[in-house]
């Protein structure tokens, strides 16, 4: 395997390393905009841990691809991620192959900081039909990038999923192969009075179940649902009613997927 980190207009090499099992990349140097991590020679079909900043948690994922390439991002669509990654003359990045203990454990289905707007082939991925303005700090992959500030709304680290008053939201979690689930844990942003919330929703699931699932007023509390399905590729939240509020932004901060890999 090997992390390369360049600039898109003329893909000269600033840093790399290479390994086998395992890459670990560290240099000093500055991030400029337009510069890509890219991640190759994965074998596809196989999971493993990705740390592409040291401000953000490592991801385990199963990539479909044989490269992958993160934009590092500035500006705007920097909103969404701590101030500080990406950012100084001292950088570190990893990527290595995923244990076999790391994969079968019960874990958080749908955590996944390495999750980017555009990108496919790295699951689990998260996608919605609208985000408010098309902001970073209102995108589908802060549902799951493992930030659970409910309390204000907009920059990091009060990301969250924003529909853009829109009444038909839906997102969709993409788990890439079937997995096994017991429990669906909702933080829903709590900003009051700007925010509204809601009292009702359905998951779909790739089965073609679905469950309509109840909520109500929360502040840093989780809703919880103790929900079991088997098999499932994929679910979708959708169907959202907001309460009887003047408030027109109901928006959901995190959602958390608790179960194994189907056997």
């Amino acid at each position: 395997m090997k992390i390369s980190i360049y600039n898109d207009w003329d893909h000269v090499p600033k840093a790399e390393a290479e390994g086998e099992a395992e890459v670990i990349l560290a240099w000093d140097g500055e991030y400029r905009k337009g510069d890509i991590i890219e991640f190759s020679g994965i074998t596809p079909g196989e999971f493993y841990v990705v740390k592409v900043d040291a401000t953000i948690d490592p991801a385990l994922v199963l990539i479909k691809e044989e490269t992958v390439l993160f934009t590092v991002p500035f500006y705007e669509k920097k909103t969404s991620y701590n101030p500080l990654s990406f950012f100084g003359n001292r950088h570190i990045v990893t990527i290595r192959k995923a244990e076999e203990y790391e994969i079968k454990a019960y874990r958080n289905l749908a955590l996944n900081p390495f999750d980017q707007h555009e990108v496919s082939g790295v699951y689990p991925h998260a996608s919605a039909n609208v985000e408010t303005r098309g902001e970073a700090v209102f995108a589908a992959r802060n549902a799951i990038d493992g930030c659970k500030a409910t309390l204000s709304h907009g920059e990091w680290p009060y990301e969250s999923w924003g529909i853009n008053r829109q009444d038909d939201a839906e997102i969709t979690l993409d788990f890439g192969r079937k997995v096994d689930i017991d429990k669906i844990v909702l933080y829903t942003r709590a900003d009051f009075p700007h925010d509204n919330w809601w009292i009702q929703g359905t998951f779909t699931f790739s089965d073609g179940s679905s469950e309509t699932i109840k909520m109500d007023k929360k502040v840093q509390e989780p809703h919880i649902f103790n929900i079991t399905r088997k098999g499932i590729e994929s679910l979708k939240l959708g169907n959202l009613i907001k309460a009887d509020d003047p408030s027109p932004f109901p928006a959901l901060t995190q959602i958390e997927v608790y179960g194994t890999e189907s056997e």
